[in-house]
């Protein structure tokens, strides 16, 4: 079998590729190692503020839930005192404050919500933010290792 000429001028493809490789200069590369380490840091910091956010939202949605039942069980007392029998003044005069205790204490559990959110909301939000000062420090560090 008769060998395949070579090319004219030595073009030959192989040679050719190997040759523009070897003459590229590359940069030194970054710490590959670092930068997974650094990038699994961020995924780790991104499930504890998820956790974080999750555990603030049960418990918001227990305590919601408790402000609930006692909303029901005064509701009740309520309705039952205001259908006893008694002079109308004294009744209008228990609806007036049964509704204004009642009115307080909406306010109030609506605070004590709004403060268990903002709680948790902020706590999750600090680990994201140490976190991400923490990664752009890491990153400089390994740019400047890098040469």
């Amino acid at each position: 079998m008769a060998k395949s000429p070579t090319p004219p001028g030595d073009l030959d493809p192989f040679r050719e590729s190997m040759k523009i490789f070897s003459d590229m200069r590359f940069g030194a590369m970054p710490d590959l190692e670092g930068l997974a380490a650094a990038q699994r840091r961020n995924l780790e910091a991104l499930s504890a503020a998820n956790r974080v956010a999750l555990e603030g939202a049960q418990a918001v949605a227990k305590r919601h839930m408790e402000i609930m039942q006692q909303s029901m069980a005064e509701m009740t007392d309520a309705m039952r005192s205001v259908t006893e029998q008694g002079d109308p003044k004294e009744k209008a005069a228990r609806q007036a404050e049964i509704l204004k205790a009642t009115y307080e204490r909406a306010v109030s559990n609506i605070r004590e919500l709004a403060d268990l959110i903002q709680k948790s909301n902020g706590e999750a939000l600090n680990l994201l933010n140490r976190r991400f000062t923490e990664a752009m420090d890491e990153v400089k560090s390994i740019m400047s290792n890098k040469g």
